[in-house]
This record gives structure tokens, sequence and C-alpha cells, in this order.
């Protein structure tokens, strides 16, 4: 694809650092989403043993979050370098997968909320101004291409994360959903040093 007018898949803009950045950033992210969406339900069902109305409920915040906090966060990104919030978002996000791991079947449906909450603040954080980045990273005329490379990042994270959430489940049994929320902790910090890694790359002219 890297010798064709119009590539189908634009690899020619990874060679721009900050949307490079901004992709890595993205798909590490969506990674860490996977494994949380995937694994949460085991875990609230089968660690925190609540049933299967209760673990809608206590999901639901986290979704409730993402979407207040967006406009939000889209608005703060105009004012704020966007490697400098998607880092604090991801790091909120890792926090809050690694509070939920450490639950336990005594924990309150406080203690439950407002992790999730933390989560999707995030997110929220995150999600907004890393777009923006990626897109105004690339060539006007290049914006087709951008958002594909937008989605691609996103459906490969979101599908990594699902396949390592497997994995953790193979190698620790009922144990896998604490295993995936953990590692989708660690997911989101590396996500949080590649997102910090942009307010040291120049904005494209």
């Amino acid at each position: 694809q890297a010798g064709q007018p119009a590539p189908m898949l634009p690899v020619d803009l990874l060679r721009r650092p900050l949307f490079a950045l901004s992709v890595a950033t993205s798909m590490a992210s969506f990674t860490a989403q996977g494994l949380a969406f995937v694994s949460l339900p085991f875990f609230i069902e089968q660690v925190l043993q609540r049933d299967a109305v209760q673990t809608g409920f206590l999901i639901a915040p986290w979704a409730v979050i993402v979407a207040a906090g967006a406009p939000v966060a889209g608005r703060l990104s105009d004012r704020y370098p966007p490697g400098l919030l998607g880092g604090i978002g991801l790091l909120m996000l890792g926090s809050g997968m690694a509070l939920l791991a450490t639950l336990t079947p005594e924990a309150s449906t406080l203690s439950i909320v407002w992790r999730m909450a933390l989560c999707g603040l995030g997110f929220a954080l995150f999600q907004s101004p890393n777009l923006n980045a990626l897109m105004s990273s690339a060539p006007p005329e290049r914006s087709g291409g951008a958002s594909g490379m937008v989605a691609m990042a996103r459906l490969n994270g979101q599908a990594l994360g699902a396949a390592l959430v497997a994995l953790c489940f193979g190698l620790a049994g009922h144990r896998g959903p604490v295993w995936a929320l953990g590692l989708g902790a660690g997911v989101a910090c590396v996500a949080a040093l590649a997102s910090g890694a942009r307010l040291f790359v120049a904005r494209p002219s």
C-alpha cells in the first residue's frame, strides 16, 4: 500500500510522529477497554457474586460517564494538549481498573460504582482529545485515510483485548477476570505513556 497514490491503508501517514503516537495510543486504550468490557460481567457475577440484573446496572456508570464527559473533554482539547488530557485520562482508566481488580464479594455497591465512574471519566477524558489529535495531525486532503486508521486502531484494539481476556481465563481459571482487569490496567498505563510522548512532538504545520 505504501506506493499507491490512494492507498486503502495509509501507512505513509505513520511517518508523522504525532499521527503514529495517536494511533498507538488509540489501539492500546481500546485494548484496555476490550479487556475491561469482556471481563467485567464475569468479574461481577463470579468474583463479586452479583446476579445478572445487578451486573448490568453496575456496569452502566462507565457508559453514562463516557457519554456525559466526552463533549466536555472535546472542549477541553481546544485549550489543553491532547497528549496531556489523554495521559491523565488513561492513568485514571488504569487506576480504576486496578482498583476494581482489588474488590471482594463484601464490596458495597457504592465501592463498585465509583470505580466504574472513574474508568468512564478517564476514558471520556482520553477519547475526544485523541480523536482530535489524530485527525488534525493528518493533511486535510487525507482525512478519509486518517478516519480509516482510527477505525482500524479501535477494532484491532478491541479484538486484541477480547483475545487477551480469553488468554487470562485459560491461564488463571476462575481468577481470569481479575487477571484481565489487572492486565488492562497495565495496558492503559502503557497507553498513557504513548499519549504523554506526544507532548514532546511538534505539531505538523
